[in-house]
């Protein structure tokens, strides 16, 4: 399909961590310092012996722990290209290459006059080495048990459109205009063919925001066939993210959500709201719908709306936020994450 391209998050089991994720760097900061922090206790002899023997291990520590960090955001996306075990290789290398370099250029700081200098480096290397391939396989094993988020994605969704009601109703619909108007019947059987297609397609891709927003207003045209003048919709499209790029079927879930358990109920129907805003580097999306007595997310579309904030978490950690607002009228889904704009050399 057009618009789409590879997507350079966590999303693949056996693909790198992205080291310019927010959520990847603090995972290793924590984890380092928290091994480094459980060795210190095993050695030490009592609670000051503890906090000396931490100050002392940080003294060499958080110089490799942050030179590492620095140069794999560096050159995060050359990595992002290799072969997975070539790039735990190339990460590898490059720690046990700063943790020398440091420890030569420390000199008598980080080693005692009774250790010999050469074996004190390389114990280090091995360390470093050792402690790296670990975080490489916890990050390996997390996207492991969530990357079938994406497998769900895609069944979700298809399930979504196919679900007998909506299959049913739209056909009905489109039967209901072919003589009278039958272009906009070929239009509507266009716009489920497209459905289908998004449904299908590869769901590890990113895809253009207009493209997503294309696909949302179809869907609508679709459901208005149905619901008539009681379906309003209303836009607010930030003109500066035309060159935007997020997770595929997104939007679509949320605005299915806002017509059946929003709109449908309603006997004179209502305005869903979609406002789509620039702030700073964050892109935000925000779903807002009438609705009556309890409003929620009924068992229809829960597991649909619980995929998407475990897709989010996949591809970007602590970046992306998933928050909801009800109130006794109303329903609000706002979205928070990167703005990812189009690569013209892809």
């Amino acid at each position: 399909m057009p618009g789409m391209q590879s997507i350079n998050q966590n999303l693949l089991a056996d693909a790198l961590p992205n080291f310019r994720n927010m959520g990847a760097i603090l995972r290793i900061v924590l984890l380092v310092n928290g091994a480094s922090l459980l060795a210190v206790i095993a050695q030490a002899v009592s609670l000051q012996d503890i906090v000396q023997r931490f100050i002392d291990s940080s003294a060499f520590l958080q110089p490799v722990l942050l030179s590492s960090l620095l140069l794999l955001y560096v050159v995060n996306d050359s990595l992002a290209r290799l072969v997975y075990w070539r790039g735990v290789v190339a990460v590898m290398s490059l720690v046990v290459v700063i943790t020398l370099a440091i420890t030569y250029l420390g000199g008598d700081l980080y080693a005692s006059a009774q250790e010999n200098a050469i074996f004190h480096a390389w114990r280090n290397a091995l360390l470093g080495s050792a402690l790296t391939a670990l975080l490489l396989f916890y990050f390996k094993l997390r996207a492991m048990s969530l990357s079938t988020a994406l497998q769900d994605a895609r069944l979700q969704a298809l399930q979504a459109r196919i679900r007998p009601h909506f299959l049913f109703n739209s056909i009905n619909a489109v039967l209901s205009i072919v003589r009278a108007d039958p272009k906009r019947a070929e239009t509507a059987l266009e716009d489920m063919a497209d459905l289908f297609r998004m449904a299908m397609a590869d769901s590890q891709k990113m895809v253009s925001l207009r493209r997503e927003i294309e696909l949302s207003r179809q869907y609508l045209a679709l459901e208005k066939l149905r619901l008539g003048e009681r379906l309003q919709e209303n836009w607010q499209i930030d003109d500066t993210l035309e060159d935007a790029f997020v997770p595929p079927l997104m939007l679509q879930p949320l605005l299915e959500n806002a017509v059946y358990h929003g709109i449908e109920p309603l006997s004179e129907g209502g305005v869903i709201e979609v406002k789509l805003q620039l702030s700073g580097s964050d892109l935000h999306l925000d779903v807002r719908n009438p609705c009556r007595g309890q409003c929620g997310v009924h068992n229809g579309n829960k597991m649909a709306l619980e995929n998407i904030r475990e897709r989010l978490a996949l591809q970007f950690d602590v970046e992306a936020k998933y928050t909801v607002e009800s109130g006794s009228d109303y329903y609000h889904v706002h979205i928070q994450l990167p703005y990812i704009k189009e690569d013209p050399n892809e």
